[in-house]
């Protein structure tokens, strides 16, 4: 099954002289179980293409369809109950909620999709298990280093049944070992049938995947050889 497909997207950002283009036509369809891996330059367009897969911003042309739901068809509550219950989403810049514990953190999406505290504090300390701060689970954002803030917000996109998870360069602030401990956490999440979504500019990281795609001034260029081939892959004009 598909869980994740982009058909013909284009983003413009901006208008006339100033306008940009952050994608431009690009196709992908990533299927529930498998993990595939973003490569490219800074300003190729990799976090745009994940703000659209997850509903945080729309296209300017072409569709994104999740599930099988066309995320243009959603009403804006259609749309957040949607990433709510089948989107995690590891973003960049953490996105903690700064008053709200670790657990706090991680149960929010769960609470605010129906489930009762109780079990949405159980499910949020297994995923902080899951990622190794179990026992700070009641300490505050600002009480944490990045290294476990990043951890939180990983734990939060994992949590519960997401069928689809987003992350952008969700080992940049961990160490060597934390970050093997996380890439093995999404794998085994796509093992257990989620899609995966890994933007990343190493390709050690990228080796966790089943695939990977190169994006190059919005464009996808497409790959077929082994991840040796990375940087005359990212050299070459589409």
């Amino acid at each position: 099954m598909t869980a994740l497909t982009l058909r013909e997207v284009s983003r413009v950002h901006g208008q006339g002289e100033t306008a940009v283009e952050a994608l431009r036509g690009v196709d992908l369809a990533v299927s529930a179980g498998e993990l595939v891996a973003v490569m490219g330059p800074s300003g190729s367009g990799k976090s745009t293409l994940l703000n659209l897969a997850g509903g945080l911003d729309a296209p300017t042309a072409g569709h994104v369809h999740v599930d099988g739901t066309a995320l243009d068809s959603l009403s804006r509550r259609e749309l957040a109950k949607l990433r709510r219950r089948s989107i995690g989403y590891v973003f960049q810049d953490f996105n903690l909620i700064p008053s709200l514990t670790a657990a706090e953190n991680v149960a929010l999406p769960l609470e605010l999709d129906g489930a009762s505290v109780r079990r949405a504090r159980h499910a949020a300390r297994s995923a902080l298990d899951g990622v190794g701060i179990g026992d700070l689970a009641e300490r505050f954002p600002d009480a944490m280093s990045g290294g476990q803030q990043q951890r939180v917000a990983i734990a939060r996109a994992v949590v519960g049944d997401r069928r689809l998870i987003l992350a952008d360069e969700p080992t940049g602030a961990l160490d060597t070992q934390t970050g093997e401990t996380v890439l093995k956490l999404l794998r085994a999440r796509c093992d257990a049938g989620a899609a995966g979504v890994l933007v990343t500019h190493d390709a050690r990281h990228a080796g966790w995947a089943d695939r990977v795609i190169f994006l190059r001034d919005g464009r996808v260029v497409d790959a077929s050889g082994p991840l040796a081939s990375v940087d005359t892959l990212l050299s070459e004009a589409p």
